[in-house]
């Protein structure tokens, strides 16, 4: 039976791992954001290690093929069946070295019996945790195919499948926006969705951090101001 002080110690050194995990990603996470950050940049080079990497760090083959399909969302569909083609390649070579990777989870089947639009609404608010206003914004107003397009096909067709959780599809996202710059707004609304999914501020800066080696300057800096004024 362990002694009081026993107790107290190893209560002092899980409190002390949980703050630990708050302020850091973990090793998974940091590869779901490099392979995101770098097909979103174009770096095939890079990619190849970063691929090879997240596989090591015990992503399955299944989940980064999923990431790179979703970001075709953010990326459009050249990078996305570029990033695709490197996976390939990056799984061939480790096979011929002896390499057996896990295939992991195939996505379940998804219940189209709802109407689309009111599915992908749904996925929306579950990730807002909140009710969607009344009021569209200007630019869904101005189109009302975007809107359709985004709750359709963004949130019912991608989000909805469950590969991946809805907290690595919002760093897969975040992690895109910020290696593609310019893009302030929709940044700012995905990050804060990162945290309602139960991310840290601590953790959008390590973020960033983890990113560094790979973007220029004024990316990293954009970001970080961003996840500063966060509330």
């Amino acid at each position: 039976m362990k002694s009081y002080k026993e107790v107290i110690i190893v209560l002092l050194i899980s409190c002390i791992s949980f703050q630990l995990k708050a302020q850091t990603l973990d090793k998974q996470q940091q590869s779901i954001a490099t392979i995101a950050a770098l097909t979103a940049k174009g770096d095939w080079d890079n990619l190849k290690t970063g691929l090879s990497q997240g596989l090591d760090n015990g992503l399955t083959i299944n989940e980064i093929k999923e990431e790179l399909v979703h970001l075709y969302a953010y990326t459009g569909f050249p990078k996305s069946i570029s990033g695709l083609k490197v996976f390939i390649e990056v799984l061939d070579e480790r096979k011929v070295n002896g390499i057996k990777d896990i295939q992991g989870k195939e996505a379940s089947p998804i219940d189209d019996s709802n109407d689309k639009y009111e599915r992908g609404k749904e996925v929306l608010e579950e990730l807002l945790q909140s009710p969607l206003p009344e009021t569209q914004p200007q630019y869904q107003q101005f189109s009302s195919e975007i809107d359709k397009f985004l709750k359709e096909h963004l949130f019912a067709d991608i989000f909805e499948r469950d590969v991946l959780s809805y907290q690595q599809r919002e760093l897969t996202t975040v992690s895109a926006l910020i290696a593609l710059g310019n893009v302030k707004p929709m940044l700012r609304s995905h990050l804060k969705i990162c945290i309602i999914q139960g991310f840290t501020k601590k953790q959008m800066e390590h973020l960033v951090e983890t990113l560094k080696p790979y973007l220029k300057r004024k990316k990293i800096k954009s970001a970080k101001k961003i996840i500063k004024e966060l509330e």
